[in-house]
């Protein structure tokens, strides 16, 4: 199963300690060259992590590749539109709400770092949600409150 990544998904696993769920979830795990440079930047805390991660797994996007693109977008964000439908991929991992709605617009399957988590703990490779959660919320990810009281219900953490 090949699934690209963006940018604030990468770094809530990253925060988590949780990015090698993606090689035993989904296998194959791509990102555009943006996807790079926005989780590499000079001084980000996981960088050196995300750069090692993400080393081999960068390739070259067209943005001129069928994605309808909106205002308010980054480019990380419209690079890994891109390349989804270029691969043919199974899932674009993203967290941003407006990148979700935007990716659904275009016929693009999402999943979140907490849909990550609720098929890690399915699967048994994690035993818990609540603290990964946690972990990505004090590295600056936000969540809504309703997503996540339903990703919490679903796991059984409530």
């Amino acid at each position: 199963m090949l699934i690209v990544a963006d940018t604030s998904a990468l770094i809530a696993l990253d925060a988590s300690d949780t990015l090698n769920l993606l090689d035993s979830l989904f296998h194959v795990v791509r990102v555009p060259p943006a996807v790079l440079l926005e989780c590499t930047v000079a001084g980000k805390a996981g960088a050196a992590r995300l750069q090692s991660f993400l080393h081999e797994r960068v390739v070259e996007v067209d943005l001129r590749e069928l994605v309808i693109a909106v205002a308010g977008l980054g480019q990380g964000e419209l690079e890994a539109m891109a390349l989804y439908k270029r691969l043919g991929a199974n899932r674009m991992l993203v967290d941003d709400y407006r990148a979700r709605k935007v990716a659904r617009l275009n016929e693009i399957d999402v999943i979140g770092s907490l849909g990550v988590w609720l098929r890690a703990r399915e699967s048994g490779l994690i035993s818990e949600v609540r603290p990964l959660m946690i972990a990505a919320q004090s590295a600056g990810i936000r969540y809504s409150e309703q997503l996540v009281s339903e990703a919490l219900r679903l796991a059984g953490e409530r």
